[in-house]
């Protein structure tokens, strides 16, 4: 997954296993609130909960359990080997189950969580399972073309060089802090913000470079960051004491604009949306139930 930082993961896969918040955080050798901040600011990058907490006592919502699953299956170096003819004869059987592979960035799938789940309901002979580290039109192409996706949604600016089809749009949003003298500009001009100084998600996170796309399209020369990092709260705390400008888009430009302190900034003009759009692998005319799923998505 190319969003989050690996200390969120890693926090995130023994807080799974722990169940606990001091217990992960005493294992980790943090502090409960670093522990909290770490969780919090990844469920704002992914735009979806992960945990269900009960006093210090936590557990993987539908969605936690989903993501787990597919860091699960990216962290596998390897297939795991085929049953030995023993094994095979000892299992249970059971009926063979249809598996569809859907890849998606993670805000993406929280969007489309409550539809996957109640098309896997309905139809109990079929098995989804996710890669959450696709982000662009390159990326959900290489996963088609490479059999690692039967349907695949993307972030783009324009339409990709292969069939797809638009789901809808997000517009980015720029953000200060409250008491910039930016925010309180009844219209900010592409002028005004090529003279502030601006903060950004990390070079590796394929948001970012989603989102640089979209403001150079849009006429920004936007100076270099005064600070880069993935986590959320950092970016929030150096918004609230002045140090620049953020873009986001989609839950985590939700939750930033429900932030005390911090003020979306009122362009003279929008820059380009980002569109999500579904792709299918080539080969798959004849399979009915990933064309039912990609059609069920879109109800």
């Amino acid at each position: 997954m190319t969003t989050p930082s690996l200390r969120q993961l890693d926090i995130f896969a023994q807080l799974a296993a722990s169940g606990n918040m001091v217990r992960c955080a005493v294992g980790l050798g943090l502090s409960e609130e670093q522990v909290r901040r770490d969780i919090r600011s990844l469920e704002m990058r992914l735009g979806y909960r992960l945990f269900a907490e009960e006093g210090d006592d936590v557990r993987l919502t539908a969605a936690g359990r989903r993501t787990a699953e597919a860091l699960t299956l990216l962290d596998m170096d390897e297939p795991p080997a085929p049953p030995s003819p023993r094994e095979e004869r000892l299992a249970p059987t059971a009926p063979a189950r249809k598996a569809i592979m859907l890849a998606a960035p993670a805000p993406v799938f929280g969007h489309l969580q409550e539809a996957l789940a109640a098309f896997e309901e309905a139809n109990d002979d079929i098995a989804i399972t996710l890669d959450l580290t696709v982000q662009t039109a390159e990326e959900a192409s290489t996963a088609l073309r490479r059999n690692r996706a039967d349907i695949a949604y993307f972030y783009t600016l324009g339409e990709p060089p292969f069939p797809s089809r638009y789901a809808w749009s997000e517009q980015i949003s720029l953000y200060a802090g409250a008491d910039h003298p930016v925010a309180r500009l009844d219209s900010v001009s592409r002028r005004d913000l090529a003279i502030t100084p601006r903060l950004a998600m990390d070079r590796s996170n394929g948001l970012r470079r989603i989102i640089d796309a979209a403001l150079e399209q849009g006429g920004l020369d936007a100076p270099p960051p005064v600070l880069e990092t993935d986590t959320l709260f950092d970016i929030v705390d150096a918004l609230r004491n002045g140090a620049g400008t953020f873009a986001a888009f989609g839950p985590m430009a939700r939750d930033l604009g429900r932030m005390a302190g911090v003020r979306r900034l009122a362009l003279d003009s929008p820059f380009p949306p980002v569109t999500v759009r579904q792709a299918m692998r080539p080969g798959l005319e004849d399979d009915a139930p990933a064309h039912a799923l990609a059609d069920y998505l879109f109800l």
